[in-house]
């Protein structure tokens, strides 16, 4: 007797073209019913063809208007890097020539060549210069370190305009400038003492008078 297996049918001449009906059982075998599907696709494989589901549509009603798409609002405007507000705003200072001016009123002009995160300096150069009158003396200092606390004010010196004298001005030599601008000190600390006991007079108090010169 002639064995055959259930896919025999699929081996055969009409198998292979797809016609035809698959050949006789011998006696006392069932044949199986064909499957639904020959390779049914795994189920994971199924999801991952299934297409993401879209966002739902909002459609408005008959007779209401659409409503308005939400704009972006933009954010505040963002500062230049340059632009700082501590100590690293030295930081395109540096190597360049300034101008200090300190709290007990002293003038300084010099190369910054270092800080800190403090806005302790270290200027090289250092020439300062004192005013009395209209008159102006420069003195040298060279290396030059200043504490942050004391610095009031600085500023960038214009290269083009270094060797200009401050108009109403004039240089004169340092031991004149010095005992003129001395005589000035003296007077302005007599008025400062004198204005400050009417103001305690009247029961104001003036703190730190005389020491801040701007």
């Amino acid at each position: 007797m002639e064995n055959l297996s259930l896919h025999d049918h699929n081996n055969g001449p009409a198998g292979r073209h797809g016609g035809g009906l698959p050949p006789s059982l011998p006696h006392g075998h069932q044949a199986y019913p064909p499957p639904s599907h020959p390779n049914p696709p795994h189920p994971g494989f199924q999801h991952q063809q299934q297409a993401p589901p879209g966002p739902p549509s909002s459609v408005p009603a008959p007779g209401q208007a659409p409503s308005p798409v939400p704009m972006m609002v933009p954010g505040p405007p963002q500062l230049p890097p340059q632009m700082f507000t501590t100590a690293a705003q030295l930081l395109d200072l540096t190597d360049k020539k300034l101008v200090l001016v300190l709290r007990d009123g002293r003038k300084l002009i010099g190369v910054l060549r270092s800080w800190d995160q403090f806005a302790n300096l270290v200027l090289q150069g250092t020439v300062e210069r004192i005013y009395a009158g209209h008159l102006f003396a420069d003195v040298q200092r060279g290396i030059y370190l200043v504490r942050g606390e004391n610095v009031l004010l600085l500023g960038e010196i214009d290269l083009d305009k270094e060797d200009d004298i401050p108009a109403g001005y004039r240089q004169a030599s340092y031991d004149e400038v010095f005992a003129l601008k001395k005589r000035e000190d003296e007077q302005r600390k007599k008025g400062d003492r004198r204005r400050s006991n009417k103001l305690q007079a009247l029961g104001f108090e003036a703190e730190h008078s005389g020491e801040v010169l701007f």
